[in-house]
């Protein structure tokens, strides 16, 4: 008993010198930010050498090629969409129009559209895989530039 209340104020007291270690080092840090301007001058270094990173991925996201690629899915996604719907498949086309719904650039505008257009019951099906939609959004996204690349390798072959 007297072991595990030496052991337990032991192990808090060896908690409260890291806190107050670490609360000292960020104070270190935070006055040498302020105070050395060599320091800044590093610091603002360093985060202009991390920029071109982000930015050639922002160009490679918005690639106008890639957009119209993206573009031709979301249309292919809403025509099998439909056609299944027409086959009398709901469940299978209700998965093409979410896999529309996530790459489309105005999802409000979309869903409008398909409440005007859709039977009241596809609707609600549509807007009850909504949730799933956002929870398996990034292996859809992956999807879409798996199909992308492949798309590249077909015209490219021909």
């Amino acid at each position: 008993m007297r072991s595990v209340r030496i052991g337990v104020g032991l192990l808090a007291a060896l908690a409260a010198g890291g806190a107050v270690a670490l609360l000292g080092y960020c104070v270190y840090l935070d006055r040498r930010r302020r105070r050395d301007p060599e320091f800044r001058r590093s610091l603002r270094d360093r985060r202009r050498a991390g920029e071109p990173k982000a930015q050639a991925w922002a160009r490679q996201l918005w690639d106008p090629a890639r957009k119209e690629k993206l573009q031709e899915f979301f249309l292919q996604e809403v025509q099998m969409g439909q056609l299944c719907l027409v086959r009398g498949e709901p469940g299978i086309g209700i998965e093409h129009l979410t896999n529309a719904l996530l790459v489309c650039g105005q999802p409000k505008e979309l869903l409008m559209f398909f409440k005007q257009t859709l039977p009241p019951e596809v609707f609600q099906m549509l807007l009850y895989k909504i949730p799933l939609i956002c929870q398996v959004s990034t292996y859809l996204i992956i999807l879409v530039k798996n199909y992308l690349t492949v798309g590249d390798l077909i015209t490219q072959k021909q």
